[in-house]
């Protein structure tokens, strides 16, 4: 029976080593030798089911990264790594040092290669298209509201909200629109230990579209 249900989750949530590109399999043997597996899960479903799974690590699960970043976002980030938290991972107390490794772009690439490759069937492509909406604007800054604990670029391009949860002011770049939804529809099913509410019955579904919508627009605002 055990042996089934590994078998059942391992077809839900995309993880295939023997499937991989060339490119992708150099980067898991980069995110291997790197000790990367130190830090973070790269095998799904969620492996953070108690709060010591959680602190067992020191990032977050990344069995769903290609279905949760985008592509060109993340091979830079690797090569050039910027604190996404304000605070320490599983910390509200203590500031993010920004001390997270950086890759060789030699290197960057096939990790990142790697890291698409991770993805869940839970997060359907298509369903958002980015839109600064007014609905979805009024539920993140207001009804919940998301700001408390999210940054996000202010109309004047100011940097405002919360420092308790990762930053959002670039997520527009960053996310993919359609894990975002996902992520809001299934929080505990990415990840089951968390700090951020759940807002299943509280939002409807056509609420969170908007605030995937919204959240999915936030991009870099050029400078002047």
């Amino acid at each position: 029976m055990k042996l089934m249900l590994t078998a059942t989750l391992g077809a839900a949530f995309l993880f295939a080593a023997a499937s991989l590109s060339p490119v992708a399999a150099a980067g898991k043997d980069v995110f291997e030798a790197k000790g990367c597996g130190g830090c973070h899960y790269t095998e799904g479903p969620a492996r953070e089911k108690t709060i010591d799974d959680q602190l067992a690590k020191k990032g977050p699960e990344l069995w769903y990264a290609g279905s949760k970043f985008q592509k060109d976002w993340l091979g830079k980030w690797l090569a050039d790594p910027k604190p996404i938290r304000p605070m320490k991972f599983n910390s509200l107390t203590e500031e993010n040092p920004g001390d997270h490794p950086k890759l060789a772009a030699g290197d960057a690439a096939p990790v990142a290669d790697f890291l698409m490759s991770l993805t869940s069937a839970e997060v359907v492509a298509g369903e958002v298209k980015p839109k600064n909406n007014p609905k979805g604007r009024l539920i993140f800054s207001k009804n919940m509201p998301c700001s408390g604990c999210h940054q996000y670029a202010g109309r004047k391009n100011e940097i405002a909200g919360g420092r308790s949860g990762p930053s959002l002011a670039e997520a527009g770049v960053r996310l993919n629109p359609d894990w975002i939804l996902a992520y809001l529809r299934k929080p505990k099913l990415f990840k089951p230990v968390k700090m951020m509410p759940v807002f299943v019955g509280l939002l409807s579904d056509k609420d969170m579209l908007n605030v995937a919508r919204y959240v999915a627009a936030f991009k870099p605002k050029k400078k002047k």
